[in-house]
Order: C-alpha cells, then structure tokens, then sequence
C-alpha cells in the first residue's frame, strides 16, 4: 500500500493558481452574494484549498448599485460607526451608502465576513467592485460565473 497517497496536501503561496472571475450583482441579495464571494476569495472552491494561504481567485462584482435587500431593510438597518470622539457615534443606512458610495454596501458585506487577520486583509484586496457594468480589467480574461454555479 503507498502511503504517500494518503498524505495531505498544504499548498505554498508560490504554488497557488490565481484566476480571475466576474459575479454581476443585478437584483442579488447583498448576504447571498457576499456569502459567495467570500467563498471563491477564500479559495474554498478549489479542491486544494489551505486554511492559511491565499489561494483564492480575484473577484470583480459589477453592477454593485444594483444589489437588493430584502423587506424594509434598505431604510430600516443601521450601521454604526464611531469617530473616536466624545459624542462621535455615526448613524447611516444603506440607502444613504447607496447614494454616496455604491461599492461601500458589497465591501462591507464581504469584509464581514472574511477572516479578521493579515491573511484578511490580503484577500480584501483581491475584491474588485465597480457600481456599473463597466471594469478595467480585460486584459486578465476574466470568466463569468453565476452564483448558483459557485
């Protein structure tokens, strides 16, 4: 019997196949979409995946001004923010994310849910979200996915 088969596999940052994919958030729930997004940067769709490595792929979320939210939630949710000052609570709703920044709403999202380490931050930074349908990044022949394919 080889023994070797049986070994588990831990991949280096060196070895990693980066890819790059697009996810359109049109009339997307903003956790669901999250939810998947995190999953494809994290690289836990790939059968190699390694808990402590960048192994995920770049994402580009188009269309991020168009992501919807369930019931009353655009008016009625609160996010919270504080200045560091006495008396600098801040209050603001995701419709008023909407209207100053579209992408804000997805990154926070997604941000949420990703690992609270360096590890991260690092692949906060492998999310691209544009509020149109437009994106620079043609040259990386990015592939489209739908969210149920995920």
């Amino acid at each position: 019997m080889d023994t070797q088969s049986y070994k588990t596999v831990s991949l280096k940052k060196e070895a990693v196949n980066k890819e790059w994919v697009v996810i359109d958030a049109t009339g997307l729930a903003l956790g669901r979409l999250a939810s998947r997004v995190v999953l494809v940067l994290r690289g836990k769709t790939k059968p190699c995946f390694t808990p402590n490595v960048d192994c995920g792929d770049n994402v580009i979320v188009i269309n991020a001004e168009k992501v919807a939210l369930g019931g009353k939630k655009m008016t009625d949710r609160v996010y919270t923010r504080y200045t560091g000052y006495p008396g600098g609570q801040r209050f603001t709703t995701p419709k008023e994310i909407l209207q100053k920044r579209p992408t804000e709403l997805v990154r926070r999202a997604v941000k949420g849910m990703l690992p609270k380490s360096r590890l991260g931050s690092k692949m906060l930074g492998n999310l691209h979200i544009y509020a149109g349908p437009e994106h620079p990044h043609q040259a990386q022949n990015p592939k489209e996915i739908k969210l149920n394919e995920i």
